[in-house]
């Protein structure tokens, strides 16, 4: 690995490449979250679905995830600071475009866009602090690099609930424009190009595949909310064709020279349970996320602002959390602090199975709390736990299949809990909007957003069957209910996912991290030759 900063290099000088690479991390998790507090205006404004509200977060994450692999790859070969430029240009651009979409498709395909340049962002950045730390090092960097990651979670909805109240819904993507171009010319500036010693080639036919099959699965199980027919021949067969696409893609990957994943770092105990861990915790907390928007704005009746000031225990708790995994981890060892984030993340989720209307503020913010701790606790050291058993020359690939799970998780979540959510509400709902016109009543049982957008459009324009008009605010109240039921099953689901996490971290993570002998004198950033470390 050619890289152009060194162990050696100043303490001054990598802090400054380290503030660079942070801000290109937060912008892309960023955007992961400033979408949230425009839901809801954007289903009013644009006339989204919940179906399509869940595709504009499901487009960015699946090319996110579909394309980490090789953009890892990619990195590694043609230099982590040139892809980096390349994609940040063109996440400013799509941005730019998702900005000023008319129609729910138009901003469902520029997310797709801002996705694919956003997926160089997390293995470059990783494979660059990976290259120019040194191993004892490392792994209080991976934990501020982390901690970002858990600062987006507030910072997003903050500052897209600023935007909302000054702005129309378009700002929150107009906003990455400025970053965008401000992080390509810093990149440039302190950062000096590093690459992989040897050149790899990209694995089209793995990529596509992988694209292909978790675009199915997705879609399968985002359709089969949206239809409540999950027997259907179109949501049976996107799902089962999506396992099949992805057996065939993992064996595909385990027999060509070159893969887009290597699936043999899943041998490893710790590599496997490290990225399922990291994958279930966010398949919750995405999933989480996407309901507690709705939970929030429509139940509580905040504001977007609001909305991110509400979650700020969370970006609180993983920021506090990521910094102390490191010394954490050294002192009690990955599978005790892993297995205790996860508990705690557990613990949230199950509380906020009991929330309604009026449960106290100060409880749902210790909720919000103990979860983004257990997240940073998760992340961390499951992030570092992950990298040193990867090989140094492979570090981007390596990030990025550790970056793809954990979108992949994201993906699901959304779609799986939002599909729950869907599924449920509509059961609850069942002739309860049998009091609105005939041609509304579809789009009303949809979603709470749904219901709502209905109702206040007949209260100010539509014409209303006699007596209807008095029954709206019963309808209004029953939807609430409607929608508190459905969060209640999909956060219980959620919790489930997490305490299985727990056990795997508790079965396979490892009490240690052992590094092989000689691995402080030989390995060095900057060396393509060095061992891996090894995680037991």
């Amino acid at each position: 690995m050619n890289g152009a900063l060194s162990g050696d290099a100043p303490v001054r000088g990598r802090g400054l490449v380290m503030t660079v690479l942070g801000c290109c991390f937060l912008m892309v998790m960023m955007d992961n979250t400033i979408l949230n507090v425009a839901l809801q205006t954007i289903q009013e404004d644009v006339g989204a679905t919940n179906a399509e509200l869940q595709w504009a977060l499901d487009s960015y994450i699946l090319f996110y995830a579909a394309l980490m692999f090789s953009s890892g790859i990619l990195a590694d070969a043609f230099g982590r600071r040139r892809v980096l430029v390349i994609g940040l240009i063109v996440f400013g651009v799509a941005s730019t475009f998702a900005g000023f979409a008319d129609t729910p498709e138009e901003l469902i395909i520029w997310r797709g866009v801002m996705g694919v340049a956003g997926s160089v962002v997390p293995p470059a950045t990783l494979a660059v602090i990976n290259d120019i730390f040194a191993p004892e090092e490392r792994g209080k960097a991976i934990g501020i690099w982390s901690a970002l990651g858990g600062v987006s979670i507030a910072l997003g909805p903050i500052a897209g609930g600023f935007l909302l109240e000054h702005f129309w819904w378009g700002s929150v993507f107009l906003i990455n424009v400025p970053i965008a171009a401000a992080c390509a010319i810093f990149l440039l500036v302190v950062v000096a190009e590093s690459r992989s010693a040897t050149r790899a080639r990209i694995d089209v036919i793995g990529v596509l595949l992988s694209i292909a099959g978790i675009g199915a699965l997705v879609y399968g199980v985002i359709r089969g909310g949206e239809t409540n027919d999950w027997t259907s021949g179109e949501v049976l067969g996107a799902i089962v064709g999506g396992v099949l696409l992805m057996t065939v893609f993992v064996l595909f990957e385990s027999r060509t020279t070159e893969p887009a994943l290597d699936v043999k770092l899943f041998r490893n105990r710790s590599f496997a349970a490290g990225t399922a861990s990291l994958a279930l915790s966010f398949f919750a907390l995405t999933g989480g996320t996407f309901l507690m928007v709705f939970y929030v704005q429509a139940i509580r009746g905040h504001t977007p602002l609001e909305l991110g000031l509400i979650l700020l225990p969370v970006a609180v708790g993983a920021v506090v959390s990521a910094v102390l995994s490191n010394p954490l981890t050294k002192r009690f060892g990955p599978k005790a602090v892993v297995t205790t984030g996860l508990l705690m993340l557990a613990l949230s989720f199950a509380g906020q199975v009991g929330i309604d209307a009026g449960t106290a503020l100060w409880w749902y913010e210790v909720l919000l709390g103990i979860s983004g701790f257990g997240l940073g606790l998760v992340m961390g050291t499951t992030t570092t736990t992950t990298m040193n058993v990867v090989a140094p020359e492979q570090a981007a690939i390596g990030a990025g299949v550790n970056n793809t799970l954990r979108q992949i998780g994201a993906a699901l979540g959304v779609a799986v809990l939002g599909s729950i959510l869907s599924v449920w509400y509509r059961d609850e709902m069942d002739g309860a909007v049998d009091v609105l016109p005939e041609g509304v009543r579809e789009t009303a049982s949809e979603s709470l957003g749904g219901t709502m957008a209905a109702t206040r459009q007949l209260q100010e324009t539509g014409p209303l069957p006699a007596g209807a008009r008095e029954q709206l605010p019963g309808l209004l109240a029953t939807a609430r209910e409607a929608y508190l039921s459905a969060m209640h099953v999909s956060f219980g689901v959620a919790t489930g996912a997490l305490a299985l996490a727990a056990v795997v971290a508790m079965v396979w993570l490892p009490g240690r991290i052992n590094r092989p002998e000689g691995a402080d004198a030989a390995e060095q950033p900057g060396s393509a030759d060095s061992p891996a470390q090894a995680a037991r």
